[in-house]
């Protein structure tokens, strides 16, 4: 009897430390009480794009504006980074045929852009740019207007034809009746106006905001509006991307007041 009654003691007690034991892990579960743990919002349900680090394309005229914009929406965005890869249009749509990884694509033209139909979401335009004369510093030649580019004791740098500012410069050339033969033809307005700031060429057609880049290097000969050119620059996200929220409100975001003014700023026309 004795056996038995030190048994039941023993069985009591391990019933009192099963229950301790169960007692959090219900709790932790809801319990049977049919109450649940409200669960921890995440950075998604807030509204913001989640974090991740993006791959933007984009056209060699928007180098500057874009580091300080890039930069900008890295603080909005904490844990977010936005790496871009410059260079001319018709390259960026050589890359992305190719299939090289990146999240979103911004090109100097909407025709290199509509060529890529197939490999990218709507485009929506966010900027507007114009050509200008960039001669050295002083203008020399006292270079005034596009026909003074015609003169042969000049040494002319054009981008190529299949560039975007290359094209743009054909056109006003063009209606203009003006025959220009270049020293050079450059893969990008970067190109271009690197040769006149090192003094290689005596002038070149970059865009407006190129030769504001490289105030003191450079000087701006204005062409009036009607004999410009008017370069539209369209965002688009990329099909392939992986970030797709992330890449998508990056270029949503480059419509925003704060984008524009970084835009506005650095010379660009409104959209």
């Amino acid at each position: 009897m004795r056996a038995l009654s030190a048994f039941r003691r023993i069985r009591a007690a391990v019933g009192l430390l099963s229950g301790a034991v169960l007692v959090p892990v219900l709790a932790a579960c809801g319990g049977s009480s049919g109450t649940s743990v409200s669960p921890t919002p995440s950075a998604t349900g807030s509204g913001n794009p989640p974090a991740a680090h993006l791959t933007v394309l984009a056209a060699a005229s928007l180098t500057d504006v874009f580091k300080t914009a890039g930069a900008t929406y890295e603080e909005e965005h904490p844990g977010t980074k936005v790496a871009f890869s410059f260079a001319g249009s018709q390259e960026l749509a050589a890359q992305v045929e190719q299939g090289v990884p990146a999240d979103a694509l911004v090109t100097a033209d909407t025709r290199t852009m509509d060529d890529l139909k197939d490999e990218t979401n709507a485009p929506v335009v966010i900027a507007k740019n114009r050509l200008v004369i960039a001669t050295a510093p002083g203008n020399p030649h006292k270079i005034g207007s596009l026909k003074d580019l015609a003169n042969p004791k000049l040494q002319v740098v054009l981008a190529a034809p299949e560039v975007p500012v290359g094209r743009y410069s054909q056109q006003i050339l063009d209606r203009q009746g003006i025959t220009v033969k270049p020293v050079s033809q450059e893969t990008n307005v970067r190109a271009v106006l690197s040769k006149v700031e090192l003094g290689e060429a005596d002038a070149g057609l970059v865009y407006k905001t190129d030769a504001a880049a490289a105030k003191g290097k450079v000087d701006a000969v204005e062409i009036p509006d009607d004999q410009n050119a008017i370069a539209s620059y369209p965002a688009a996200t990329l099909k392939a991307t992986k970030k797709a929220a992330s890449a998508d409100a990056f270029v949503k975001w480059l419509s925003s007041p704060e984008a524009q003014k970084i835009l506005r700023q650095a010379g660009f026309q409104k959209p």
